[in-house]
């Protein structure tokens, strides 16, 4: 079944590159007017959503949204002792601050229509405790806290709110990874699907709970992760399988 969101108005905050300019594409394919807000200016409107009032602007231009994907982020690798104050307030700003920022902006938009959907880029490290990346993981586990209090507190209203968890996905943050393939076998040998996402995928699964499909879904965190999160132990070894072409296949 297609998903149809014909009529619908759509923002994506972080939606000029990789996962975000994903998830616009998926609406748009589906019939949305699509916004995108990002601080870069090839968005259709230059947004930053550390500032309230800049997030408060766009939804001005855009008018009320039926759809919005809180999805700007970033990352930044260094280890727990040498993680700067800097550092760490740059990354909450963006990846906790601004999906609060978002999030409550466009519910307050959205209950006076009593419907809506909310869909948040959370990660799999909003799980796990991946070595270097301590402000990384507390942001993206402070969004699952937005997450469920926003579908508590809005579904009286009709407005649903998600998240997708994804693993590692090739964008243009992470491609240095993915040009490394002893890197990869590595750290695909607990990759049940062998491999890394693509963001497309990831961008379809946002699409598919902003969609009419998802309507008795809320308060999930949708992982997109290839399994990852479900093999504790590993699943690949060369006994029974080959790394070739940046993916593990059985023998």
């Amino acid at each position: 079944m297609a998903l149809d969101f014909s009529g619908k108005i759509a923002v994506v905050t972080g939606g000029a590159h990789g996962i975000g300019q994903a998830a616009a594409a998926a609406l748009r394919a589906g019939g949305a007017r699509v916004w995108v807000f990002d601080i870069d200016r090839a968005a259709d409107v230059v947004v930053d959503v550390t500032d309230r009032e800049s997030i408060d602007h766009a939804f001005l231009q855009c008018g009320p949204p039926d759809i919005v994907v809180a999805n700007a982020g970033t990352g930044s690798e260094a280890d727990l002792t040498e993680t700067s104050r800097d550092l760490w307030d740059r990354t909450i700003a963006l990846n906790l601050t601004g999906v609060f920022e978002t999030v409550q902006a466009a519910a307050s938009l959205m209950k006076a229509r009593r419907k809506g959907a909310i869909v948040i880029t959370a990660s799999t490290n909003s799980y796990d405790g991946e070595a270097r990346l301590a402000a990384y993981n507390a942001s993206k586990a402070g969004v699952l806290g937005i997450l469920h209090t926003a579908a508590n507190e809005l579904g009286p209203y009709g407005i649903r709110v998600n998240a997708v968890c994804p693993g590692l996905i090739r964008t243009r943050l992470t491609e240095r990874h993915f040009s490394h393939p002893e890197v990869l076998k590595d750290y695909f040998r607990d990759i049940p699907l062998g491999r890394g996402g693509e963001a497309h995928e990831v961008g379809a699964a946002i699409a598919f709970l902003a969609s009419d499909l998802a309507s008795f879904i809320t308060g999930a965190a949708l992982l997109v992760d290839g399994g990852q999160m479900a093999s504790k132990f590993g699943t690949w070894n060369e006994e029974t399988a080959e790394f070739s072409s940046g993916a593990w296949k059985l023998k």
